[in-house]
């Protein structure tokens, strides 16, 4: 898993590397057919990404690469889900909040994941029941363990930038009931998930479509630093790959 990890970690900051290439130029958007906005960056990242992972002879389900269909993937019991630009909407905002995602999944599990933060040069990764935080990432600066001990006064709700459903509202009004005085934390990509895990949220309601490469890495973080990742309803672990990839609603807390 260190061999892996390292690896991971190494794809992520190279990719980051080519995606900031593309966000300092005067960058071009085209339209996917979902109508999200598609930028040379995620394909740069996914290029170079893939250029590492495949190393490991592991199968790879990008968002930026073929997709299989289920009658091949159900019969991976490993597979690398990756993201080469989360949050493309943040990218194309130039507000600095879009990550790089990569997670290695085990029989529907994430079992490690790893988010490179390229403007900031922030690295989050966390494994077997161990999460992780680096600044300056590029300088190898100090590892720091997560949860940090934020001292937060307030009970402190994070939700997206760009998606916010009449149904986060409602949750966000019941947790007032419960809590009183709130915090709202509205930031972009996974960078959600990443601030639970860290200690700067204590939860992280998603009622709004998500696909299973947005989430993967983060859930591995999340789950290593101590905090589960449910469905909204059943409280199970979200699962992957599954035959429609798109995730069911969920939440991030302890």
């Amino acid at each position: 898993m260190e061999e892996l990890i390292q690896l991971a970690k190494l794809a992520a900051f190279e990719a980051g590397k080519e995606i900031l290439k593309v966000y300092e130029t005067d960058f071009s958007v085209e339209t996917k057919s979902d109508d999200s906005p598609l930028t040379l960056a995620d394909q740069a990242g996914h290029d170079k990404i893939v250029s590492f992972l495949n190393e490991t002879n592991i199968p790879i389900l990008s968002e930026e690469g073929k997709h299989l269909p289920f009658n091949q993937r159900k019969e991976w019991d490993s597979f690398w889900l990756v993201d080469p630009l989360d949050g493309t909407k943040e990218f194309v905002k130039r507000n600095g909040e879009f990550t790089v995602n990569i997670a290695l999944i085990k029989n529907n599990i994430p079992v490690m994941g790893v988010i490179y933060v390229p403007v900031q040069d922030v690295m989050y990764y966390g494994f077997d029941d161990k999460a992780f935080k680096i600044e300056n990432y590029s300088t190898k600066a100090e590892i720091q363990s997560l949860p940090i001990e934020y001292k937060r006064e307030v009970f402190t709700i994070v939700g997206s930038r760009s998606h916010m459903s009449k149904e986060t509202e409602l949750f966000f009004e019941d947790m007032k009931k419960t809590h009183g005085d709130l915090e709202l934390l509205a930031v972009g990509s996974s960078l959600k998930l990443c601030m639970v895990a860290e200690g700067k949220a204590d939860i992280y309601p998603r009622y709004a479509p998500t696909m299973e490469w947005d989430t993967g890495a983060g859930h591995a973080i999340a789950k290593a630093a101590g905090f589960k990742v449910v469905q909204y309803q059943s409280n199970e672990e979200l699962v992957y790959n599954k035959e429609n990839l798109l995730n069911p609603w969920f939440l991030v807390k302890k």
